[in-house]
């Protein structure tokens, strides 16, 4: 997003945090509104456009979303929506994009209230790993002749028991309304909405061997050094690493060998 509609998201985004700090707000309803706003102003575009359009006026696009929403979403949930439709949008998009920001991040937000984001953000990660190396899967999972129960029955069967509540939600909106992304970027954007819901960065690495604990925490300390941040790991084993190690932060990746590049990670990630 570019120019009010960044700015606009972002006052979105701290109204979102307001409502689920109080505790009588239940983060995981929150989410499951949200969501079915996105996909209405998916489904009625000419909506989405008067919600947007800059030639009228804030309150009044308010007072409409008012109106559509009572009675169909809790109170918060009506208030989200009429205060974003008061800001400026750059394209009427944008704000069912936003829209579906704030449900993902009030899920995440749910998992964190219930001490189960960390899981969350391994599962995510795990899954986007399985998806990339089943071909099979992921032509299932987005095959557009395929009906949204028989992929939601999919997903059931492979996560459901396996994986936190949280994680299936994601992954099944996700596959149900791609809304145009492939399924990697999609379950990368999420991994990204979980490490930020800490403040952390996530730090990709790739060994041929799983790592000891004390092997990842010296790895994650000399990356929050470096970079100022917590640092969450995602662990991925390839054997064709061939005893090395890569890291990759964001866009900038190191290799490096297992056995003695661990604690000098810092200082070759600087330069």
């Amino acid at each position: 997003m570019n120019g009010a509609s960044r700015e606009a998201l972002a006052a979105a985004r701290e109204r979102l945090d307001a409502l689920t700090d109080n505790t009588s707000v239940n983060a995981g309803t929150l989410a499951d509104e949200l969501a079915a706003v996105t996909a209405l102003l998916d489904r009625e575009v000419s909506l989405r456009r008067v919600l947007t359009d800059p030639a009228q006026a804030g309150e009044a696009k308010a007072e409409l979303a008012q109106r559509l929403l009572g009675g169909q979403v809790g109170g918060e949930s009506a208030d989200l929506v009429s205060g974003m439709v008061r800001s400026r949008w750059s394209q009427s998009r944008d704000l069912a994009d936003a829209l579906e920001e704030l449900a993902n991040i009030a899920d995440l937000t749910a998992a964190q209230q219930a001490d189960a984001l960390d899981d969350v953000e391994d599962e995510l990660f795990r899954f986007s790993r399985i998806v990339s190396s089943n071909t099979g899967l992921r032509a299932a999972l987005t095959d557009r002749a395929a009906t949204v129960s028989a992929k939601s029955e999919l997903l059931r069967s492979l996560l459901g028991g396996r994986a936190h509540a949280t994680t299936e939600r994601l992954v099944t909106r996700l596959v149900a309304a791609p809304r145009g992304r492939s399924l990697e970027s999609g379950l990368e954007s999420l991994s990204k909405l979980a490490a930020e819901r800490r403040d952390r960065l996530v730090a990709v690495v790739t060994s041929a061997v799983p790592l000891s604990d004390t092997q990842r925490q010296r790895l994650g300390a000399a990356l929050a050094k470096l970079y100022g941040h917590t640092m969450h790991l995602n662990i991925d084993v390839d054997p064709e690493v061939l005893g090395g190690i890569r890291v990759q932060v964001g866009d900038e990746v190191i290799n490096g060998s297992l056995a003695d590049r661990i604690e000098d990670a810092g200082r070759r990630l600087a330069g």
